[in-house]
């Protein structure tokens, strides 16, 4: 679950991380009271779940109320990357004299958190990776020994921050913010950038936070915080089916039984020569209920002009998942071609079963490929 910007820094009040002062606002009335509020000159940001507002001139200066009054009108309502803008943050500007960028993300092939620190602030962090590595300090955190502030010492040294102000302010920061990230739950924790003001003052002019979601059952306040009018109309209906779905940009929807399944089923569509256009796992289960909720998410996708069920039966039983199958169609009206893929635990009876009922849109194959194929040829001639 990816937080806002004024999310994410409300979360690193909370946890003590120094930022500027700010107010939301979603009309230009509420910009204007906002900046009358703060009283100074203000930024008006596009709160938007992507990069690039400001190229994209979501990110704008107003030196008076009237003048972010006019902003907020421009910037609200942009299409920035297919996000269109609902909210801003309006925020006192600040006199930047040096950029830095910390983070703190969960590393998946070491198994560990992972700190990050450079000097070089203010732009995307993989640039900064791929033109000028040796500028970027990481260090992992080993998560049976825990944090230590002689972690974060070791980050700013590795990162060449000489000034002894700047160091004392960085250190509780780095702390701060790995304890908002192990407190949280979190996956990211991102500052890009915290600033030096003229005055020597070190502070997070920028929030980016992703929240494991497994884990929100431990965090309500942060689940209050999902935008469901951020989320895809899909999504949301998955969500509130508890269906696990992915949108993607093909043509054949995949229904699946295991996220490793049906990973290895995309890329077998596409050696087939198609386009997923999107995919559900059904976990464990194969009963008809599920095989509803699942359908009516995939075929509520107008791109969808066939749908492939890739079944193995471990736990499943393959004539239970065929039963739920043609329980499912009855119950609703499908006219996409429906080609199904069975194998494992009694998938011989499944298939036998899905052939006596030889509903006239229902295809059964032997192999994975060959239902792959079938599932692009039946998609084409749509």
């Amino acid at each position: 679950m990816d937080l806002y910007e004024y999310q994410g820094k409300e979360l690193f009040r909370r946890y003590g991380i120094p930022i500027s002062e700010g107010r939301l606002a979603t009309t230009p009335a509420e910009a204007r009271a906002a900046a009358e509020e703060l009283g100074a000159q203000v930024v008006v940001k596009a709160q938007v779940m992507t990069g690039g507002r400001g190229k994209a001139g979501g990110v704008q200066l107003a030196d008076d109320p009237a003048e972010t009054e006019a902003r907020a009108r421009d910037i609200l309502g942009l299409d920035i990357r297919g996000h269109v803008v609902r909210k801003l943050w309006i925020e006192r500007a600040s006199e930047i004299a040096k950029e830095y960028y910390l983070s703190v993300t969960f590393d998946r092939g070491t198994k560990k958190p992972l700190l990050m620190l450079t000097k070089e602030g203010g732009v995307e962090i993989e640039q900064v990776a791929a033109e000028n590595p040796e500028a970027l300090a990481r260090l992992h955190v080993d998560p049976l020994a825990g944090f230590h502030l002689f972690v974060a010492r070791r980050l700013i040294y590795a990162a060449e921050i000489d000034d002894p102000g700047e160091q004392r302010q960085i250190l509780p920061i780095v702390a701060k913010l790995y304890a908002c990230f192990a407190g949280s739950d979190a996956m990211l924790c991102e500052i890009n950038p915290l600033i030096v003001t003229p005055e020597g003052e070190v502070r997070a002019l920028d929030a980016k936070v992703t929240v494991d979601d497994n884990a929100l059952y431990k965090h309500p306040e942060i689940a209050e915080m999902r935008d469901l009018e951020a989320v895809p109309a899909e999504e949301r209906a998955a969500r509130e089916k508890g269906v696990t779905y992915v949108k993607l940009d093909g043509e054949v929807g995949i229904l699946g039984n295991g996220a490793g399944l049906v990973m290895s089923t995309l890329d077998v569509v596409a050696l087939a020569g198609g386009r997923p256009a999107n995919f559900c796992d059904l976990g464990g289960g194969g009963q008809a209920e599920g095989v509803v909720d699942a359908l009516e998410v995939i075929t509520a996708d107008p791109q969808v002009r066939s749908i492939l069920f890739n079944i193995f039966g471990g736990i499943t039983r393959g004539d239970e998942v065929a039963r739920g199958i043609l329980q499912a169609l009855e119950r609703i009206s499908i006219s996409h071609p429906i080609v199904v893929r069975l194998d494992g635990t009694n998938a011989e009876e499944g298939r036998r079963i899905l052939a006596d009922a030889a509903p006239p849109n229902l295809h059964v194959e032997p192999t994975m490929l060959d239902a792959a194929r079938r599932a692009v040829e039946l998609a084409e001639a749509a």
